[in-house]
């Protein structure tokens, strides 16, 4: 419509009649009329046309995306106004309130808990340091997102932080709440993996002052032991820590708090890369390989479905469960054509083997 009305100006610029400047002014019925100089004019005319008809696609197409991005800012706007604070914050200090609880009763299960003011004063400088390091592990890891989806202008909410104070660990982690259909397949590369590197950054420092801390010469008993990390146990080789028997389980009485926030953290990486749905893994495998990533989170969870049977890793099932019920597969993204360039494909490729590196092959054994 655009381009009727275009050509209906450029050809009839003056309603009085004044002739037209694209055509000549001698009229073809009259005597001095000059055919090629009337054809040459008309050719020119045609030229301009078609040359002005293109450029009203392309402006069309600008105009198209420069109202995409309105729409987009507009709704970032609107999104960031209406972002929950309360609630965010709220469940933010219940969850240190709850690693302080875990740290202080010594990662107990219960109903092994002592009383509660004598578990402090015993043990609250556990409690901080438990609390201070995986907070900021977590805090880490959703941050990496937050800022990612704040980069390329992605609605998001504030992390929720998800308490869990009868547990071992204190926590269930924490998720970000994001319009995944607002970014395209670079975008969405970049927040999926931006979460995990960060983590990684403030947990392996401090797994490492965990393994330094550990004497493994103290007396083995607990409700629980632990099993170390395939990566971890290369650090184990390195530091070789006080009492350290490759294979050996450590007991819930021989950790410290370094460790088991190190711990903990890996897990919480380790379990975010799986290469399925909307997880981080999910995301950075379906920027790499398209919808073929559908297929590697079916076969993975076939694969770990085996493994569980198999191996009666009985721990695993709550976190298959979580999988299946939100799908394995990936929704698509805003614009899955968008080239991710060869650096983050190979860095994409590398984090894959993340869930692999920070597992640990029994997780944790329970003893009645």
């Amino acid at each position: 419509m655009w381009y009727l009305d275009n050509m209906s100006n450029t050809h009839d610029p003056d309603p009085l009649g004044e002739p037209d400047a694209g055509f000549p002014e001698s009229n073809p019925f009259s005597g001095d009329f000059d055919e090629d100089a009337y054809n040459s004019q008309a050719e020119s005319s045609k030229g301009l046309t078609t040359s002005t008809d293109e450029s009203a696609q392309a402006m069309s197409a600008a105009d198209r995306a420069s109202r995409a991005d309105q729409f987009r800012l507009a709704k970032l706007a609107r999104v960031s106004h209406r972002r929950r604070v309360r609630l965010p914050m709220f469940l933010f200090v219940a969850t240190c309130l709850s690693a302080f609880w875990v740290g202080v009763t010594q990662w107990s299960v219960a109903p092994a808990y002592p009383p509660i003011r004598q578990a402090i004063l015993a043990h609250w400088q556990d409690g901080l340091l438990y609390m201070g390091c995986l907070i900021g592990i977590l805090l880490a890891h959703e941050m990496g997102h937050f800022i990612m989806t704040l980069v390329y202008r992605v609605p998001a909410s504030f992390p929720y932080f998800i308490p869990f104070p009868f547990s071992p660990i204190g926590t269930m982690g924490a998720v970000i709440g994001m319009d995944g259909m607002e970014a395209d397949r670079k975008e969405i590369f970049d927040i999926g993996l931006a979460g995990p590197l960060a983590g990684l950054v403030v947990a392996l420092p401090v797994m490492w002052i965990g393994v330094t801390h550990l004497d493994l010469t103290q007396p083995a008993y607990g409700a629980y032991a632990v099993d170390v990390p395939w990566g971890v146990r290369l650090v184990f080789h390195w530091l070789q820590p006080t009492g350290y028997v490759p294979g050996k389980l450590i007991w819930c009485s021989q950790l410290n708090a370094y460790f088991i926030a190190g711990w903990v953290g890996l897990l919480v990486t380790g379990l975010n890369m799986l290469p399925v749905s909307q997880l981080d893994g999910g995301h950075v495998t379906y920027s790499l390989f398209g919808r073929g990533a559908h297929w590697i989170a079916r076969g993975f969870i076939l694969i770990a479905i085996a493994y569980i049977v198999i191996g009666q890793q009985w721990n695993w099932v709550i976190m298959l469960l979580l999988v299946l019920f939100i799908g394995p597969d990936h929704p698509p993204t805003r614009n899955d054509n968008v080239p991710i360039g060869r650096v983050r494909y190979f860095l994409g490729c590398v984090s894959l083997a993340i869930p692999v590196l920070c597992f640990a092959p029994k997780l944790m054994v329970i003893y009645p």
